[in-house]
């Protein structure tokens, strides 16, 4: 199952987080599959790549509580659940039939 959390970087005590799409069973600053964007909790800047992100959402990456926070931030959860319910729509129509 594929994650997306926080990677950890920078110094002790200024810690930078890397945003990425990882498998769960990895350690937290193991090896991961794809960067989708930066978190400096210091500041409070967050940089997102949202066509990745939404991507990996797609394909049913779950996000931590953390990064699914950010995401919230930067209305990405908000298009996935919009995005969810056209295709619900979409499917909950009555086929026409000869």
């Amino acid at each position: 199952m594929v994650k997306l959390r926080l990677k950890r970087t920078g110094k002790k005590k200024a810690a930078f987080y890397r945003i990425v799409a990882i498998d769960a069973r990895v350690k937290r600053d193991g090896e991961y599959i794809e960067l989708i964007g930066t978190y400096n909790p210091i500041n409070g800047d967050v940089k997102i790549d949202q066509e990745i992100a939404f991507k990996w959402l797609q394909n049913g990456a779950q996000p931590t509580d953390t990064v699914r926070n950010l995401l919230s931030k930067a209305g990405l959860m908000t298009k996935l659940h919009n995005e969810k319910q056209a295709v619900k729509k979409d499917s909950a129509k009555p086929k026409k039939g000869k």
